[in-house]
């Protein structure tokens, strides 16, 4: 990799930020998740800052349980905005920034996700982006004619099934199909309008679709996770990954692995981005920072912080928080249990100072220090092979992306490793990744 490589930044914008207690913070509205004018300041920051993109995730059911009793009413992750619908009203408010928004492929059909995207893809002038992803919680299930979600395997086979029919229907027009002759009266070439006609293990699906080719090709493809089934999906498909590594070795393990994964998939390393997430906490001096972070972090409380442990530790509700964190008596998912047991082991944390660090970044991983520090641990993951860029996931709105738009991106300019200025008018064109070729026209 050059010892210039410029990178890429998108930034996650879901809630409030990605501390658990950001809503509480005196300078955060604690009802912008629910306001355009909050996410339309968001996004003009971001552009203002130049980022990439920014990120809508999104889940269709109200996951959290009230475990322990008491936990959920504390939480201001449950009411939000439906992404298209407010990326839409996004577009035409922004001019470079692109605009990705995840989508279930498990309660969604092909022609609707397909329409969808395509029609802001048109309305942005090409700058959006899919992030594709499967439903896995009952509450989700419920919310849409089931008691259960579908079994793994067959939420990932119709997830692969699904990109593959929305790339097909993607490609319904030629570029060139619609030819608008008023004199011949001829709207479109027939010839260059194509039927999919799919048939396959989960969907019968025969177009076209009716919506014009898209000024980028078509959307970019997005995807997120580590399982087996959603790294090939990745490799097929995918022009961007976010990803979630704690480390440097699992982050040179997991680029290296999906980089020639891609390549066996027939495309060239460079066709996926790969962007790990990153929460930052930043200041001008590292006290400043470490002081963002505790004052966050003294907002949580201890009900909703144990709500973060409860699924794997069990209900630690009666132990005293500032007591070590005690043996997980009937973990639900015991790896993770193990895992948070050795660092908790490790660090010597108390209950209180284990959920915290869960807290502050949902699951992200979390980096707290000057502008130079920051930018330093960033340019040394993409030295090493462990990233072509980052997803900035602030820990609150928009005081967090404020803090990294002023001091850490001066500071990734001043060494040459961002832009100062868009290259392109489609989010395609300033992740440098290529258009791709429609299947109809390559004879």
């Amino acid at each position: 990799m050059s010892a210039k490589s410029m990178m890429k930044l998108g930034l996650s914008m879901r809630y409030l930020g990605y501390h658990a207690a950001a809503w509480r913070h005196p300078e955060v509205d604690p009802a912008g998740a629910s306001k355009f004018s909050h996410f339309l300041r968001v996004a003009q920051m971001a552009e203002a800052a130049k980022f990439d993109m920014v990120f809508l995730a999104d889940g269709i059911g109200l996951r959290g349980k009230d475990e322990p009793a008491g936990s959920l009413c504390r939480s201001a992750q449950n009411a939000e905005l439906e992404p298209i619908t407010l990326l839409s009203a996004l577009a035409p408010m922004t001019e470079r920034i692109g605009l990705v928004a995840t989508a279930s492929t498990t309660y969604n059909e092909p022609f609707h996700i397909a329409r969808k995207y395509a029609s802001l893809d048109q309305i942005s002038g090409g700058r959006a982006g899919w992030n594709i992803v499967t439903s896995w919680s009952e509450a989700e299930a419920r919310n849409f004619n089931r008691d259960a979600h579908l079994g793994y395997e067959e939420r990932y086979a119709r997830a692969a099934e699904f990109v593959e029919v929305v790339k097909g229907l993607w490609d319904s027009w030629e570029e060139d199909a619609l030819i608008r002759d008023k004199e011949s009266g001829v709207f479109f070439d027939p010839a260059k309008l194509h039927v999919l006609d799919h048939k396959g293990e989960h969907f019968k699906v025969r177009g076209p679709l009716t919506v014009a080719r898209t000024p980028q090709g078509r959307p970019l493809l997005v995807q997120a996770g580590a399982s087996a089934q959603g790294l090939a999906i990745a490799a097929a498909s995918a022009d961007l990954v976010y990803a979630a590594p704690h480390d440097i070795d699992t982050a040179k393990t997991y680029y290296a692995t999906l980089k020639h994964l891609t390549e066996k998939a027939g495309r060239a390393r460079g066709d996926l981005l790969i962007l790990p997430g990153i929460t930052p906490f930043v200041g001008r001096t590292a006290q400043e920072a470490r002081d963002k972070y505790d004052q966050l972090n003294a907002l949580v409380h201890p009900l909703l912080g144990l709500s973060y442990l409860y699924g794997q530790m069990g209900d630690l509700s009666a132990y005293d928080l500032d007591a070590p964190v005690p043996d997980p008596a009937d973990p639900q998912v015991r790896s993770i249990a193990k895992n948070l047991l050795t660092l908790a082991r490790r660090e010597n944390l108390t209950i209180r100072q284990l959920y915290t660090q869960i807290a502050a970044g949902f699951g992200t991983r979390i980096l707290i220090g000057t502008p130079a520090q920051l930018a330093d641990e960033m340019e040394y993951w993409m030295e090493q092979g462990a990233a072509d860029g980052f997803n900035i996931c602030p820990p609150a709105l928009p005081i967090g992306l404020q803090d990294f738009a002023e001091l850490v991106i001066p500071e990734l300019q001043r060494r040459g490793r961002f832009r100062t200025e868009y290259e392109a008018a489609t989010l395609r064109g300033n992740l440098g990744l290529k258009m791709p070729v429609n299947r109809y026209a390559r004879g």
